[in-house]
């Protein structure tokens, strides 16, 4: 029995598979993926793309696969890669064959637009001979024109048969290194979805609500949409869609995790939205935090309260803690109790100084969390 029930997730449970050396699904944590948006044919601007959301923390990076030129750069950008890459293909089936050969750890194909169930056949030849994955990715706005007549319209009961009916192609192929998603621009239509296709399946599902929007609104509809499903126990690996740099799909996709207790990684920073009680900046202040403390991937929390009237109860949950007081002399808190003042001139460097030492304590093993001991960890 848990010590806090009321923040217990009863995970679906999948079968396992491996995308190159990351397993998903099973009892795997669940990976954040995102997707490069650089022409993939320009393997310098690709891999420097890469290279900063693999320092965000992606577990998977998709890259698009578009033609042979692609293709043709896809080996130099795979072999540079510190992740595995999961190729992205549309319309043309010989673009993942290529992929394939080319060092791809999954082959993403949408059943809807890549063509005939043979071309489908040899892509899962291709992905044999290559230990690839292969994720079928069904979309609302793609789905099979046989589909759309019969339901008239995308709907949860099309989605899922349109996965059904490739998954039933991949087995009968004798293949079982799939992943699903059945993404949709609307929230409401994803999350039925997959609700739908979670009792289904036993294979894992990736997670993701496609053309969410810019980084509010996507960010808004994403943590709404993927957030229900993951609380309901439901998703193995995610991608936030958002018309942003992808590092920030990946940040955003850390915080859904985060907020869930389903995975922590760098600094959680728990801050109050400030008032005239404040005793500082504390919009400014979380703001250079957020960026000083971006280098940190120990899993810890720092919370910044501009007075004492939640201050010291939210100090008490955290690692390190500032409140606000009177004539710029904040209070600070180590493993939530008090332990001295810091004034306004030094604070910021002072903060990440006591962030950077415990995170080293933490990863020799010296200090634990107090989300660990809180039991905001998992």
């Amino acid at each position: 029995m848990s010590i806090r029930p009321w923040r217990d997730i009863a995970r679906r449970q999948s079968r396992q598979i491996m995308v190159g050396k990351v397993p998903v699904g099973g009892d795997a944590p669940i990976t954040v993926q995102t997707m490069t948006n650089t022409l993939t044919s320009d393997a310098a601007a690709t891999i420097d793309q890469i290279r900063r959301c693999e320092d965000a923390g992606a577990d998977l990076i998709r890259v698009s696969c578009p033609d042979e030129a692609s293709t043709a750069a896809f080996r130099e950008i795979a072999r540079a890669a510190t992740v595995p890459l999961i190729a992205d293909i549309h319309f043309h089936y010989k673009r993942a064959l290529e992929a394939a050969d080319a060092g791809a750890a999954c082959l993403r194909i949408n059943p809807g637009n890549i063509g005939s169930s043979e071309r489908v056949a040899e892509v899962v030849r291709a992905a044999k001979a290559n230990g690839c994955a292969i994720r079928i990715g069904v979309n609302a706005g793609s789905l099979e024109k046989d589909l759309l007549e019969k339901y008239g319209e995308p709907c949860p009961e099309a989605l899922v048969e349109s996965a059904l009916d490739h998954i039933k192609l991949l087995q009968d192929h004798d293949f079982h290194e799939y992943k699903v998603a059945v993404k949709a621009s609307d929230v409401f239509l994803a999350v039925a979805a997959y609700m739908q296709l979670a009792e289904a399946v036993d294979c894992p599902l990736h997670l993701g609500i496609t053309e969410a929007g810019g980084l509010i609104g996507g960010t808004v509809k994403s943590a709404i949409g993927i957030g229900n499903l993951l609380w309901a126990g439901v998703g193995d690996t995610i991608r936030v869609s958002l018309s942003a740099e992808p590092e920030e799909e990946v940040r955003v996709g850390y915080e859904i995790l985060k907020s869930l207790g389903l995975r922590t990684r760098g600094v959680r920073i728990v801050s109050c939205p400030s008032c005239a009680r404040q005793g500082f900046d504390v919009i400014r202040t979380v703001e250079r935090l957020e960026q000083a403390l971006g280098h940190i991937k120990t899993p810890m929390s720092v919370s910044v309260l501009g007075c004492v009237v939640n201050g010291p109860g939210e100090a008490r949950e955290t690692d390190i803690g500032i409140t606000g007081g009177g004539n710029g002399k904040h209070m600070v808190y180590l493993s939530g109790v008090t332990d001295h003042h810091v004034q306004d001139a030094d604070m910021i460097a002072h903060i990440v100084g006591l962030v950077e030492a415990k995170a080293a304590e933490i990863e020799a093993g010296q200090s634990v969390s107090m989300d660990v001991t809180h039991g905001k960890a998992a």
